[in-house]
C-alpha cells in the first residue's frame, strides 16, 4: 500500500486521540431501544400530510415512543397517503381547529407551507399542544417577536424546530472538534446546496397548472415562501450559527432568476455572505443548472459544508434513507518551524508563491468503536487499522446509529415528557428563521442587511400576528 496515497498506521495513530475526545462527547449512540407502554406513548396529530409530511409519518410509524391519533390536509388525496402510511387508523380532519380540540391530541406536527406555520403554532400552543414545527419557524419579521412573547406564557410546553442536523451524531462530532480547538481557530464556513433543475426538474419545484392559486406550487410565490433560502440556506445557516456559537451579525448576497422562468417570482440563483462576530464568515451557493459537489471526492452532489479551521478542515454532508452521512477530516500541514540562529534561509522565488507542502489525506471521522485503544489486543487493533484503511478508500461508509430524523423526532416525544430543552429550540429556530428572511431582504435591496434590524421590522406588527390561519394546505 503506498503511504503517498493511504491513510497510514502513523495517520491512525496520531489522529485517533483526537477523533476519540471528540466522540466521546456525542450523544446518542449506542441507542438502547425499548418498546414504550401505550400510556406512555405521546399522542400525536400532523397538520399538513403532504410530500414532507407522508416522509415524517413514514419515520414516525417506526418509532413507539409516539402514537399518532389525528391527521389533518384539505387534500383528500394527501391525507388518504397520510392515513395508509401512519397505518393505524387515525382521525382525519380537513379543518386544523378540530384537530386541536381533540384532547386527546397532545402534540402536534405542523408540517404545512411556510406562510402558515406561525398562525398554527401560535393555535396549538394555546390549544395546551406540544409543537414540532418544521422550519423555517416563522414567515413574517412580526411573528418573531409574537412567537417569543406566546412562548414566554407557555414555558412548560415544548416547540421543537424540524433542523435534523443538529441531532446528527456526526455534526455533534464536528461541533466538538470546534470547541475543543481540533480544528484551530475556526474562521470560515462555505456551504452548498446546488441542484440541476434543467435536467433533473423536481416536483417540488416544477410549477403546476394553476399558478399562485394552486397551493402545490406554494414554494415558488413570495406570498407563501422564503424560495431557496427558507428550503435550503436555512439548513446550512443553522449549522454555521451552531459551529461559530452565534447568530451572525449580518448579511448581503445577489439573487437573480436566470433559468426557471415559468412564472414563479422565487429566486433560482442564491449567493450570499454571512459575517459573524470576531470576523467569521459563512458563504452560501445555490444554483438551480447542476448538482456537482466539489467534495468526497465528487462522490455525492448537491450539499454539504466545509467547515475550515487554522488547524484543519472538515468536509462534511448530512445522511437520509438513501445516502449516509460522510464527514472527512483534513489536517492542515505542520506549522513552519523558526531557522535556529545561524541557519540560512532558502532564497525567495521571484513571481507566484511556490507550494512545497503536499495535500492533506482525508481521515473520515468515526465513531468510538474504531478508536485505537491502549488495551486492545493485537487482532482488534490490526482490525481496526483495517476498517479505517478501508473507510478512507471508500469501501466501507460508516453509518450513524439512527437516521437523524428519527433522532429528532424521538427527542420530540422525550422532551414532550422530561420537559428537557431541545437541540433546535425555540430560540435556534428563530434565529434561523430571521437568516431566511433578512438573506431576501438583502437580496431584494441590494445592500448590507444588519441582523439587529429585525427588533425593528415588524414590531409595531406583532400584536396583530395572531389572526386565524385557514384551514390546512
Amino acid at each position: 500500500m503506498s503511504e503517498k496515497n493511504a491513510v497510514t498506521r502513523r495517520d491512525v495513530v496520531k489522529m485517533a486521540g483526537a477523533a476519540g475526545v471528540a466522540a466521546a462527547a456525542v450523544e446518542g449512540f449506542p441507542a438502547i431501544q425499548t418498546v414504550k407502554a401505550a400510556n406512555d406513548q405521546v399522542q400525536f396529530g400532523m397538520i399538513g400530510t403532504g410530500s414532507r409530511g407522508s416522509y415524517l409519518l413514514k419515520h414516525l410509524s417506526k418509532i413507539d415512543s409516539g402514537r399518532c391519533v389525528a391527521l389533518c390536509d384539505i387534500n383528500p388525496q394527501a391525507l388518504a397517503r397520510g392515513v395508509q402510511t401512519i397505518g393505524n387508523n387515525p382521525k382525519q380532519f380537513k379543518d386544523y381547529r378540530e384537530l386541536l380540540s381533540q384532547k386527546d391530541v397532545e402534540a402536534v406536527f405542523v408540517i404545512t407551507p411556510l406562510y402558515q406555520h406561525f398562525p398554527i403554532t401560535k393555535d396549538a400552543i394555546e390549544a395546551g399542544k406540544h409543537v414540532f414545527c418544521e422550519k423555517a419557524l416563522v414567515f413574517k419579521p412580526e411573528e418573531v417577536h409574537a412567537l417569543r412573547a406566546l412562548m414566554q406564557q407557555h414555558p412548560k410546553q415544548t416547540l421543537q424546530t424540524g433542523l435534523q442536523r443538529r441531532y446528527s451524531t456526526f455534526y455533534q462530532m464536528v461541533k466538538s472538534m470546534v470547541d475543543k480547538g481540533v480544528l484551530g481557530d475556526v474562521k470560515y464556513i462555505h456551504a452548498q446546496w446546488h441542484r440541476n433543475m434543467i435536467n433533473k426538474p423536481s416536483s417540488l419545484w416544477t410549477m403546476k397548472p394553476g399558478g399562485p392559486s394552486n397551493m402545490a406550487n406554494w414554494r415558488l410565490f413570495r406570498q407563501f415562501s422564503g424560495g431557496l433560502v427558507a428550503e435550503l440556506t436555512s439548513h446550512q445557516v443553522d449549522v454555521a450559527d451552531w459551529m461559530f456559537g452565534t447568530p451572525p451579525e449580518w448579511v448581503q448576497g445577489y439573487g437573480s432568476l436566470n433559468d426557471l422562468k415559468d412564472g414563479r417570482d422565487v429566486y433560482d440563483n442564491v449567493q450570499l455572505i454571512y459575517h459573524y462576530p470576531g470576523g467569521k464568515q459563512l458563504t452560501w451557493s445555490g444554483i438551480s443548472t447542476n448538482q456537482h459537489l466539489p467534495y468526497f471526492n465528487a462522490s455525492r452532489s448537491e450539499m454539504g459544508e466545509c467547515i475550515m479551521g487554522t488547524d484543519g478542515t472538515v468536509q462534511i454532508t448530512v445522511g437520509e434513507d438513501i445516502h449516509h452521512c460522510i464527514a472527512w477530516w483534513y489536517p492542515e500541514p505542520p506549522k513552519e518551524q523558526k531557522l535556529s540562529s545561524g541557519a540560512k534561509k532558502e532564497g525567495a522565488v521571484a513571481g507566484a508563491t511556490m507550494v512545497s507542502a503536499g495535500a492533506a489525506k482525508p481521515i473520515p471521522l468515526l465513531f468510538n468503536d474504531l478508536v485505537i485503544d491502549p488495551n486492545d489486543g493485537f487482532l482488534t487493533r490490526e482490525m481496526k487499522f483495517a476498517r479505517r484503511w478501508l473507510y478512507s478508500k471508500g469501501v466501507l461508509v460508516q453509518e450513524e446509529e439512527t437516521n437523524p430524523v428519527d433522532t429528532e423526532l424521538e427527542s420530540f416525544f422525550r422532551n414532550c415528557r422530561d420537559g428537557g430543552r431541545p437541540r433546535a429550540d425555540l430560540e435556534v429556530g428563530l434565529n434561523d428563521a430571521i437568516a431566511v428572511m433578512l438573506s431576501n431582504l438583502a437580496m431584494d435591496e441590494n445592500r448590507r442587511v444588519y441582523f439587529n434590524e429585525i427588533e425593528r421590522l415588524g414590531a409595531g406588527a406583532s400584536a396583530k400576528a395572531g389572526a386565524k390561519a385557514g384551514p390546512a394546505a
